[in-house]
């Protein structure tokens, strides 16, 4: 199994308001663009899986579908709500590790994950043909047609094609008017993963800690405010004991103090 694009050795993502999740930057922004680059999480990777089983029996070999991804796993959490990825070596159908899968596109015409697309539609053609009785057999052209007429519309509403959609139109793609029975064991799956939501393992942030300084100790600061205004506090009550102390002295002298205002005495 050939992997192409050594540079490409982590990714920086991020979850965007459709809860998907988007590239933001990669170590190999020379052949990469970043531009509405989507990458698949670990549940929506399990929910292709199970979509992929079905094809199984139609002749679909799951080693197309490795050979169309570049592997991921979780290195860390970044400022800005961003996650840090590096790249994964070892198979990712074999390992129960939890991954993100980024599509090899580096040729869009010719690249391997084009070949996937290529293959899931022709064996879902060949899935539909044999469980639906329909009046005519139904073509690829048929579902290339209506779904890149749905691709369209969203382009014109401004919206970006998430390569986890991209697939899954593929794989649950059923003609108007008609409907293909499937499993308890579908429902729940894909019950399960409408909700697609990461829960990212603990780790430590990449975030500088600032060194406290002088003009960081606000809690001692507010301790000697708190302190000296106790202080006052009782200097003020000591000023008013004072101040009450030598009215009553001087009501006692009082009388005295007004004879002696008087003429002195002749001799």
């Amino acid at each position: 199994m050939s992997k192409s694009s050594p540079k490409l050795q982590w990714l920086k993502v991020r979850i965007g308001e459709d809860y998907n999740w988007w590239v933001a930057e990669t170590s190999d922004p020379v052949h990469w663009d970043v531009d509405g680059l989507s990458i698949i999480d670990p549940r929506q990777k399990a929910h292709i899986v199970d979509l992929l089983d079905a094809l199984r029996e139609y002749g679909f070999d799951i080693e197309v579908f490795e050979s169309a991804f570049f592997a991921f796993r979780i290195t860390r959490k970044l400022p800005d709500n961003l996650v840090e990825l590096t790249r994964v070596s070892e198979s990712f159908l074999e390992s129960e590790e939890d991954v993100f899968l980024l599509p090899d596109i580096l040729d869009e015409e010719k690249s391997p994950y084009a070949d996937f697309l290529d293959q899931i539609t022709r064996l879902r053609v060949k899935m539909l043909n044999s469980l639906i009785d329909f009046e005519e057999s139904l073509e690829i052209d048929e579902i290339e047609e209506q779904i890149r007429e749905q691709q369209n519309a969203e382009y014109m509403e401004g919206k970006s094609i998430h390569v986890f959609n991209e697939v899954t139109a593929i794989l649950e793609f059923i003609p108007e008017g008609y409907e293909l029975e499937i499993g308890e064991d579908a429902k729940e799956a894909s019950t399960d993963e409408e909700e697609i939501d990461i829960d990212l393992p603990d780790f430590e942030e990449d975030e500088e800690t600032l060194e406290e300084d002088e003009t960081m100790k606000w809690d001692d600061d507010d301790d000697d405010i708190d302190g000296s205004e106790d202080d006052d506090e009782d200097e003020d009550e000591d000023l008013d004991e004072d101040f009450e102390e030598d009215e009553d002295e001087e009501e006692d002298e009082d009388a005295p103090r007004k004879s002696k205002r008087g003429r002195p005495r002749k001799e």
